[in-house]
């Protein structure tokens, strides 16, 4: 579904990314690993559009994306969750839900309200609460419903239980699980190894811009030195 081949970023005179490649198939939940730092949220960004690679190519479904306004790559059916949640503050939950909604994804059932309200309770409970009256649980939950609600191909997670008490983050990957069951394709960045290979089917590992490992969830659990020299653990 995504292929991101020798992706090259930069920002001013300072390179960040070197040759990223990875690739996503339908219906797989994939993840960006690394330290801080190591180029993740700068690979997403790429991706989407939001910072102009220099370098390498990213198709969507077959189709060309590299180079296109970040609209554009989410009309091709990517998306993002970003970094620090950014819900709009002054709206309410229903309102930052429907203001994105859209169709793209041309196949199964669409994401509605109802149907975000079903997999987030909270949300529907909150409907009527602004953006900044909410939780940093429910923030994280209202900007997955949010883009759900373009109804996406691919959803991307950037840092998706960053900063969340435990049982909040049992909740968020209960629902990505419930996302994979319905065949939706992810692509999640977080620092919860032991979450993550219960629920992804293969990874990829950062560092300095490079991708230096990538193997199934069975591998990962047994790379300890992996574990240890990458992702500090």
């Amino acid at each position: 579904m995504l292929k991101v081949e020798g992706l090259e970023t930069a920002y001013g005179v300072s390179q960040v990314l070197f040759g990223v490649s990875l690739d996503i198939g339908e219906g797989e939940v994939v993840t960006l690993l690394g330290r801080n730092g190591m180029g993740k949220t700068t690979t997403v960004l790429s991706i989407m559009g939001v910072v102009r690679a220099r370098g390498g190519s990213v198709h969507m479904d077959g189709k060309p994306i590299s180079g296109l306004p970040s609209y554009r790559v989410a009309k091709a059916g990517l998306g993002l969750v970003p970094e620090g949640r950014q819900v709009f503050p002054n709206l309410s939950v229903h309102e930052n839900l429907v203001a994105t909604a859209a169709s793209r994804s041309g196949k199964g059932a669409a994401w509605t309200l109802e149907r975000v309200y079903r997999l987030f309770p909270n949300l529907q409970e909150r409907r009527r609460h602004y953006g900044n009256q909410l939780s940093g649980g429910e923030q994280q939950m209202l900007s997955i419903g949010r883009a759900l609600m373009t109804n996406p191909k691919l959803l991307i997670l950037d840092e998706a239980t960053e900063g969340l008490a435990p049982m909040v983050r049992a909740d968020i990957y209960a629902s990505i699980e419930q996302l994979k069951a319905e065949g939706l394709s992810i692509l999640v960045i977080d620092k919860d190894v032991r979450a993550l290979t219960r629920v992804a089917d293969r990874h990829y590992v950062l560092e300095k811009g490079r991708v230096v490992w990538s193997g199934s969830s069975a591998a990962l659990s047994d790379a300890r030195d992996v574990q240890h020299r990458y992702l500090g653990i």
